[in-house]
């Protein structure tokens, strides 16, 4: 890894460094924010704008694709460009589009505005740890990045509840629009404490993929379009055919990867990172994972409100004991169960999560059709647990094992195939719930949600198996395998 260099002054002396991390945090927590509120409004956004039911996907994958796809290109923009300019662009563009969905009349402009929101967010998250590494040392650095856990698990909090409020209080007439305009505030606030940030840049300056750039971006566009909206179980002949060319668009990527390094120029992704064993399980487990808990969270919507007609606020409260264990059991792991058992807590974390989907099915199974399932919030809490549970050990073990040179290339495609597995998720699991549920009303919402559960516990399952790779006769298993 490259090493970096703060412009000036030296961190220990830089007196603003404490107010610059507010910005920093604030910036990460937005982006979370913006999915996870969207979730939950999205319903009432297609009642309001129409359009096909399968619109309600792309109202979430229109902006986890691109973020997904040039994340890693949003971060070396900043080594080439400085992190605190790419940082300032990436928020100011972030604001403009999260306005510019308020306002969208219809359902395209609103999908196009997405992508533009998604491509600001991957211009953003890539530049917080560099520029913490700028401002501080030592063990306030180590401070510094511990906020980012705490502060994400608020965001994780506080996201479905906020959209379902925000969405309900329809403040002076605004309805699902205020779930973007919240983003023009706070990005204003970060906008008037950025001139705070060091500026900070590789000082080798790297060469930017363009041709890696376009062929990741064609290659999972082609094979995550085809399935949005879709009958899975009846592909047509031209959806088959865009999924074969995004697979082989993406090996090209891969040979063009190692074509790049063979010649000393600055690869998007590192090909000594699939030297390691364990790493490609843990990009798998990663797509998995986050494809379940993404997914599952855009059905339990759907079914609300669509299949039983409650209101949005109900359905982000619904959400809520989910988020609130996601953000409990990730502290309690991060801070001391990872050390202590290492990556045992990821087989626990799945385990609780699969034991909280066994249970919304169960709870799925006996509700009546026609009312609320009031046991779901429950069962919802225990995924919520799981997942907090798995993630802290999850990062720690995939990046523990590599070089420094490479944690910087594979912490940005592990996050870049975390929205990839959200994008494939909601486009998957969404897709088999409304092909299930159809026309059928409120019974058949009500048996599409149980079948979206069922898929989702397979994909789990897949996960105990790729995890285990991850964890073979060198894997970490005991307090070094701790942060």
């Amino acid at each position: 890894m490259t090493a970096e260099r703060a412009l000036t002054p030296t961190p220990t002396a830089y007196r603003w460094r404490w107010p610059a991390l507010t910005a920093l945090l604030l910036g990460e927590a937005m982006n979370l924010l913006d999915a996870t509120i969207v979730q939950v409004a999205a319903p009432k956004i297609h009642a309001d704008l129409g359009g096909s039911v399968s619109d309600i996907q792309w109202f979430t994958t229109a902006y986890t694709l691109p973020f997904a796809v040039l994340l890693i290109t949003g971060g070396r923009l900043g080594d080439i460009a400085g992190r605190k300019r790419l940082f300032v662009i990436g928020v100011t563009g972030f604001m403009v589009a999260s306005a510019a969905c308020a306002v969208a009349p219809t359902v395209g402009l609103l999908i196009a505005f997405r992508v533009v929101q998604g491509a600001a967010a991957a211009v953003i998250i890539p530049q917080s740890i560099g520029l913490i590494k700028a401002m501080f040392s030592g063990p306030e650095m180590s401070k510094a990045l511990g906020g980012i856990g705490p502060v994400m698990g608020l965001a994780a909090v506080c996201g479905p509840v906020l959209g379902g409020v925000l969405t309900h209080a329809d403040l002076f007439g605004s309805s699902w629009r205020a779930a973007f305009l919240v983003n023009v505030p706070v990005s204003l606030i970060v906008l008037a404490i950025s001139p705070r940030l060091l500026e900070n840049r590789a000082p080798d300056r790297p060469t930017l993929d363009v041709i890696g750039t376009l062929l990741a971006t064609a290659g999972v566009g082609l094979v995550v379009y085809p399935l949005i909206g879709a009958d899975l179980t009846a592909l047509p002949g031209w959806s088959w055919a865009a999924i074969v060319a995004g697979l082989c668009l993406m090996a090209v990527f891969a040979v063009h990867q190692r074509a790049v390094a063979a010649a000393g120029r600055s690869p998007l992704v590192e090909p000594s990172l699939f030297a390691h064993r364990g790493f490609p399980a843990a990009l798998m487990t990663s797509a998995s994972f986050f494809a379940v808990t993404n997914g599952l969270m855009t059905v339990i919507v759907l079914q609300l409100q669509l299949g039983l007609g409650t209101d949005v606020l109900k359905a982000g409260l619904t959400l809520a004991p989910w988020s609130a264990g996601l953000a409990v059991a990730s502290w309690v792991a991060g801070a001391h169960l990872v050390r202590r058992y290492g990556h045992r807590m990821m087989s626990l974390g799945l385990t609780v999560l699969l034991v909280g989907a066994l249970a919304a099915v169960a709870v799925y199974h006996e509700a009546d059709p026609h009312t609320y399932p009031t046991p779901l919030p429950f069962a919802l809490g225990v995924v919520g647990l799981g997942v907090g549970l798995f993630s802290p050990a999850f990062f720690t073990i995939a990046l523990k094992p590599l070089q420094p040179r490479e944690i910087g290339s594979a912490a940005g495609l592990l996050n870049a195939v975390q929205q990839l597995g959200a994008t494939l998720g909601v486009a998957v699991l969404g897709s088999v719930y409304l092909e299930s549920a159809g026309d059928g009303g409120a019974p058949a919402a009500l048996h599409a949600v149980q079948v979206a559960f069922r898929v989702a516990v397979a994909l789990v399952l897949a996960g105990f198996a790729t995890s285990r790779m991850m964890t073979g006769k060198n894997a970490p298993d005991d307090a070094g395998a701790g942060h």
